[in-house]
């Protein structure tokens, strides 16, 4: 019974390293890298809270795209051949939104670390 919970324990372990670590093949931008990529019009930039948190306080040029809309609508609303960066309150989202958009094989996938609380 002991050697159960130690197999429990390992796989809530596994978990939650694997939902918090980023996204392989994933490239990982500052707030501040952000402001010298913001004017390049070869990447889209989406933000993937709700429409609520969007409209309180959003970054110009940003489209909404809330996290639970994101894989019905990626591959309607964004191109494969320009990167996507990503961001969202935290950067957890976005984390999770960047996998979803690799698993949906976009291959130019950036988040925004520390997402609009850092910014």
């Amino acid at each position: 019974m002991e050697y159960l919970n130690y197999i429990i324990l390992g796989l809530i372990i596994i978990f939650l390293v694997r939902k918090f670590l980023p996204a392989k093949g994933v490239r990982q931008i500052t707030t501040a890298q952000l402001k010298n990529e913001l004017k390049d019009k070869n990447k889209q930039f989406i933000d993937v809270r709700t429409p609520g948190e969007y409209k309180a306080n959003n970054i110009r040029g940003f489209k909404n795209i809330p996290l639970h809309q994101l894989g019905n609508q990626a591959e309607s609303k964004l191109s494969k051949d320009k990167e996507v960066v990503v961001i969202c309150q935290s950067g957890s989202r976005s984390n999770s939104a960047c996998k979803i958009l690799k698993k949906k094989g976009f291959e130019k996938v950036t988040n925004v670390r520390g997402g609009m609380s850092a910014w």
